[in-house]
């Protein structure tokens, strides 16, 4: 995909929660660009406004909104970046109080009913998006700089036991990403002891402590093979790190190219402080 050329050209961006829209903000403008935003209530990060040319809110279920803005402001292509908890779909009444507009009940009805998979939610969204004039591109395409990358990132090697628990464990999570099921595991000794699911990552670790009381442990994360990059993009940052060693992990494993790390510089010191081998797959 090449992004729209030309100084000043306008790029969208769709932003949840998180330090990932900023990121993302700032590559847009380093390449001269500007950056209309549509900040998801109740979800973006306070900051974000300050790293934007325009900047409107609007529910996480208002669709038709999103659209206005949008193409009132020109916009034909728009990034979406940031995380939306899946889980709130889930609580009381949720839907009533994010007050749906009627094009998100209406591709909730078509689309969305009998399966709400991300794959499948993104795709909606997508098309939903297209429809109306505006593309979804890649999330990551300006933070290039901020994937995974292949080999040991820090200065932190494997020992020979990591190594075999990484061999084991990279093609049961491929697998397990491919079902759609998640996008992280935790394994020592060559037997899984937690996969994420919609929990996420945070969770997952917390859950790993109380089961592998010991340590360790080594966790790998990545998307399935034909994830779709436009959004949903897993995602680590200095705080993975730093939860991962105080809960006794030793080792993380990334796809590279497929996981964003928040401020990846950053990540590398800390791993290296931390005793973390850092390790793209």
């Amino acid at each position: 995909m090449t992004p729209t050329s030309g100084e000043g050209a306008q790029i969208g961006m769709i932003a949840g929660s998180g330090r990932l829209p900023i990121l993302v903000a700032d590559g847009i403008r380093a390449t001269g660009r500007r950056v209309v935003c549509v900040g998801l209530r109740d979800q973006f990060d306070p900051e974000l406004p300050a790293h934007c040319d325009a900047f409107r809110r609007a529910g996480t279920l208002q669709i038709g909104k999103w659209i206005r803005i949008l193409r009132r402001a020109g916009i034909d292509e728009t990034v979406m970046v940031g995380r939306v908890g899946k889980a709130q779909m889930y609580e009381p009444l949720k839907l009533l109080r994010q007050l749906p507009d009627w094009r998100a009940l209406l591709l909730y009805y078509r689309r969305l009913r009998f399966d709400r998979r991300s794959h499948v939610l993104l795709a909606a969204l997508a098309d939903e998006l297209g429809t109306a004039g505006v593309r979804l591109i890649d999330s990551t395409t300006y933070i290039p700089s901020h994937l995974a990358t292949s080999g040991v990132m820090g200065r932190v090697q494997l020992s020979t036991a990591q190594r075999r628990d990484v061999d084991f464990a990279w093609p049961v999570l491929r697998s397990i990403a491919n079902l759609g099921v998640g996008q992280g595991i935790t394994v020592r000794d060559c037997d899984v002891i937690a996969v994420e699911a919609m929990e996420g990552t945070d969770a997952m670790i917390d859950r790993t402590t109380h089961l592998c009381k010991a340590g360790g442990w080594t966790l790998l994360k990545t998307a399935h093979d034909s994830h779709d990059m436009r959004a949903d993009v897993p995602t680590v940052g200095v705080a993975t790190i730093e939860r991962l060693a105080k809960s006794g992990g030793r080792v993380l494993a990334l796809g590279a190219g497929r996981v964003i790390m928040l401020e990846k510089p950053s990540m590398i010191e800390a791993a290296d402080r931390l005793g973390i081998v850092l390790l793209g797959l």
